[in-house]
C-alpha cells in the first residue's frame, strides 16, 4: 500500500457511505475483514457481515444508524503508510436537514491494515466529537 492508493481507498470508503451501495462497500473489504466501530468493540468478521451492517438501519451491532441523503459528508486523508497498516485522520460533518447548518462535527482516525489486493483487512475507528 502507498500514500496514493491508500487515498483512492479513502475516497471509495466515503463514496460507498454516501450511496450505502452494498457492491460497493463489499469491494472496500476483504472475505474474511475484521471492523470495529470503536476500538474496544469485538470486531464484526467477514465482509458479508460489514456489508450487512452499514446497510442495516437501526444500529443493533453497535453500528451508527443509517444516515439521511444529504445530510453527511466527510473527508480523510493517509497520515501513515507502512508496508500494509495504513493510518487516515479526517472530519465527518452532519447536518440535520440537507444544506441546513453544521449540527455536529467528527474528528476521526482509522487504523487499516490490507491485503495485497488493495482490500481492507482489519479497520478500527476512532472518533471524538468536536466541541462545538
Amino acid at each position: 500500500m502507498d500514500r496514493t492508493s491508500a487515498q483512492e481507498w479513502l475516497d471509495r470508503y466515503v463514496g460507498a457511505w454516501l450511496s450505502y451501495d452494498p457492491d460497493e462497500i463489499g469491494a472496500l473489504f476483504s472475505e474474511d475483514v475484521a471492523y470495529r466501530y470503536h476500538a474496544y468493540d469485538e470486531p464484526l468478521v467477514g465482509r458479508d457481515a460489514v456489508v450487512a451492517s452499514w446497510v442495516a438501519d437501526g444500529g443493533e451491532d453497535g453500528s451508527s444508524t443509517r444516515d439521511a441523503p444529504g445530510t453527511y459528508e466527510a473527508s480523510y486523508t493517509p497520515v501513515a503508510v507502512d508496508g500494509d497498516v495504513v493510518v487516515a485522520q479526517g472530519a465527518t460533518t452532519y447536518r440535520k436537514t440537507p444544506d441546513g447548518p453544521v449540527h455536529q462535527v467528527y474528528d476521526n482516525c482509522f487504523v487499516m491494515r490490507f491485503d495485497d489486493a488493495g482490500r481492507c483487512r482489519e479497520f478500527t475507528e476512532f472518533y471524538v466529537l468536536r466541541p462545538s
